[in-house]
């Protein structure tokens, strides 16, 4: 049987539970309240932003309004008195019907639809890096098209700068065979001359010509290396950036006018301070835009800007090489055409001689042919029967004549003595007779080395105005010159008088 405690006296806390028993009941009670507040305040905070914790000795909606007040459109006074509502500055959503632009609110905990963000997020990353690469791949192509376009110019060029080298060279030929051919006139001719002169400066011209072209050929072709080892960069940094855009099928082209940076669209075109598209993003060696390719574009705009540079250059030297040739052709030109006037002159006026002296020659032989006539005359008759009695000594007047002395009669005595003086001034006339002769047939030789002069320097201004025409090719002209026999010397070096003259 239980044992019933004698009743206790009545005191003033009528509370039966023990206070230690109630001290640690309350003391639970206030801790889990803590943790319950404590705990409420942590979960709402984790959902709201740091700077939207209120504080709690103002009044809630105090708190709202200062909150809310950077977010309201600012208002600004515009010319003629109106009013002029815009929203403040900085990333947000701006909210037209409210008024308000709310910044960006990143969450502290993974929001409900985490899975979903992360998934836009991951693709927008890989859009982004696929617009960067399609941006890059963009402006490499259209930077490999320049190349291409300046690598045509430059070959076009290089093709034009050959037909002037072929054209300079074709012209070291013609001078060759101008120097060979006028190698065949007669040796009296060819007394050195301005005519020669103008040949070995001709010469001299063209080679400097062609040195000037060869340099321009040279320069060409290392300029013509690079490119096309730029061009293959390009290419290669292109297909690189065009495996992440396979899937994309936006022109390239689109893209650069969508960037709005004609500096992009044109490496010649220099960067203007204020753009109005896109920015050049920094090399990133993990990015789209990589150091290959920012060093490639640099080397594609050097060589672009050096490239045409060249290309003036050569335009400018094949031109002025052209008509500079065409000057000296036509200065030899001139001068063979005043040799050949002056030697026609010569000929013309020693033609004229030699018929004067055929006159005089045929009247030295009519004369000579008389003289002889008349020394037969004086001689008189070979037989003594053929004798006229007027000049026979024995006859009887002559007889009585010479019986005296010292009355010897003179006829036979002058007689000798006028046929002696006859036959001396006979000798004479023939020693003058052989010297017109050997005059006059020096003369027709040195008359018949001017035909072929003239001639030859004909046959030079007809051959070199013939052989610098674009029709004829420098093979052509070089199976000219090979055609030559170098070891046959000219005929008029084998000559041995005016009778071994000949044309060429």
């Amino acid at each position: 049987m239980p044992v019933l405690a004698p009743p206790a006296e009545r005191s003033q806390d009528t509370r039966v539970g023990a206070p230690a028993w109630r001290e640690a009941a309350l003391a639970m009670a206030r801790k889990a309240h803590r943790v319950t507040d404590r705990c409420g305040q942590e979960a709402v905070t984790m959902w709201q932003p740091k700077d939207s914790v209120r504080d709690p000795h103002v009044v809630r909606h105090v708190c709202r309004a200062a909150y809310i007040l950077p977010w309201r459109f600012h208002v600004e006074m515009i010319e003629g008195g109106g009013t002029l509502e815009k929203p403040p500055p900085g990333e947000g959503v701006t909210l037209w019907k409210s008024k308000m632009k709310p910044p960006a609110w990143p969450a502290r905990l993974p929001l409900p639809l985490n899975r979903d963000a992360r998934a836009l997020q991951t693709a927008e990353v890989v859009h982004a890096h696929a617009r960067g690469a399609r941006l890059a791949a963009a402006r490499l192509c259209r930077a490999q098209r320049q190349i291409d376009g300046q690598l045509r110019q430059l070959l076009r060029q290089r093709e034009a700068t050959d037909r002037g080298l072929s054209a300079v060279r074709k012209g070291l030929l013609i001078n060759q065979q101008s120097v060979k051919l006028r190698g065949y006139r007669p040796k009296s001719e060819k007394v050195p001359d301005k005519a020669d002169s103008a040949l070995m400066w001709e010469k001299e011209e063209l080679k400097k010509m062609k040195r000037k072209m060869e340099k321009d050929m040279e320069k060409s072709e290392i300029l013509l290396k690079a490119l096309a080892s730029c061009h293959d960069t390009l290419v290669f940094c292109c297909k690189e950036r065009l495996q992440a855009v396979d899937l994309m099928n936006q022109p390239l082209d689109k893209v650069l006018k969508q960037a709005g940076r004609h500096s992009w669209v044109n490496l010649s075109r220099a960067p203007t301070p204020r753009t109005q598209g896109l920015k050049t993003p920094p090399p990133d060696p993990v990015g789209t835009y990589t150091p290959g390719c920012a060093e490639a574009l640099d080397e594609a705009k050097r060589l672009l800007a050096e490239s045409k540079e060249t290309l003036v250059e050569m335009a400018k030297n094949e031109v002025d090489i052209r008509g500079q040739q065409q000057q000296t052709s036509d200065r030899v030109c001139a001068s063979l055409a005043q040799k050949m006037r002056e030697t026609l002159e010569l000929k013309e006026r020693m033609n004229m001689t030699c018929g004067l002296m055929r006159g005089t020659v045929h009247r030295c032989k009519k004369f000579n042919q008389e003289m002889y006539i008349t020394r037969g005359l004086i001689k008189g008759p070979l037989s003594k029967c053929h004798l006229e009695t007027r000049e026979k000594l024995d006859r009887p007047l002559v007889r009585m004549y010479q019986r005296h002395v010292g009355t010897q009669l003179p006829e036979a005595t002058r007689l000798a003595q006028g046929s002696d003086k006859l036959q001396r001034h006979i000798s004479h006339m023939e020693k003058k007779l052989n010297e017109l002769l050997t005059t006059r047939k020096n003369l027709a030789w040195n008359l018949n080395c001017k035909k072929i002069g003239h001639d030859v320097d004909y046959t030079v201004v007809r051959l070199r105005l013939r052989q610098r025409h674009p029709h004829v090719c420098y093979e052509q002209a070089q199976r000219l010159v090979n055609d030559w026999d170098t070891r046959t010397p000219p005929r008029s070096e084998t000559s041995c008088g005016p009778e071994g003259s000949a044309r060429p």
